[in-house]
């Protein structure tokens, strides 16, 4: 029976430990050290990395886990990431060496041009699952550092077909940030406000607020809100502009998150 862990790292990164009680397999290890110590704790072996972009903090750790455990790499079609042994474009679909686990490549571009998600449809154990980078997270969606605005809606609206079961997998606990931004976008949502609550709870328990489920961000997260009506009226409101596109309205309120 697979199980998802997180391995905490840096100050707010979350690298996914994907395991049955034996084998393993890691997503977007920045930093090595964590893994080895979730890994031998358990005592898993550990079989494989998923990376889902070329960004430090997510690939820092390929090489020593390689060098010690062996793992075969699955990530994008970017040769400037070393280590890679599989690379992976949109269909493609893997197995994880050990592991009962299939997954499907999606291409979701925006905050890098490499950027792949993974997902897995219905397990034994979980619903749909959803390992995301940096695409989107619980609240919010990645900053544009070499896609454009137009990408990252694309990709979000990507993500959004899938099913609503399905758990959202990002990189970082960013989620009490991103809900404040969400607010003061949209400060009379009451599913976002129920959940700014509960999130705020799980905090002061020290606890993840991940994953999160598709259904939910749907009705809380503005980067998926660019076509409903307080979105819009907001984004109109800020760029002094009428009849914005849902993709002109997620641009809009994407700058206003830069500085905000």
């Amino acid at each position: 029976m697979i199980s998802i862990t997180p391995v905490e790292a840096f100050n707010d990164n979350y690298h996914w430990l994907i395991h049955d009680g034996t084998y393993a397999a890691v997503v977007d290890p920045g930093d090595p050290k964590p893994v080895q110590r979730a890994v031998e704790k358990a005592g898993l072996k550990l079989v494989a990395i998923l990376i889902t972009h070329h960004h430090w903090d997510h690939t820092g750790g390929i090489k020593a886990l390689k060098a010690q455990y062996g793992c075969e790499v699955f990530g994008p079609l970017n040769n400037a990431i070393e280590g890679i042994d599989n690379h992976c474009v949109e269909g493609t679909r893997l197995t994880l060496p050990g592991l009962n686990l299939t997954l499907e490549v999606m291409e979701v571009p925006g905050h890098t041009k490499d950027h792949i998600a993974y997902f897995a449809a219905q397990t034994d154990k979980y619903k749909n699952l959803l390992f995301c980078g940096d695409t989107v997270f619980s609240g919010g969606c990645g900053r544009l550092f070499e896609g454009t605005a137009a990408q990252m809606w694309q990709s979000i609206q990507k993500i959004m077909a899938l099913p609503d079961d399905t758990l959202l997998f990002p990189a970082h606990e960013y989620t009490l940030s991103n809900i404040q931004f969400a607010l003061a976008v949209e400060p009379n949502n009451q599913s976002l406000q129920k959940y700014n609550d509960q999130a705020k709870a799980l905090r002061n328990k020290l606890l993840p607020t991940l994953p999160a489920v598709l259904a939910t961000e749907k009705a809380i997260n503005p980067f998926m809100r660019a076509d409903d009506p307080d979105v819009v009226k907001t984004a109109e409101t800020r760029a002094e502009a009428v009849n914005l596109s849902a993709a002109q309205v997620f641009a809009v309120i994407r700058h206003w998150k830069d500085t905000f």
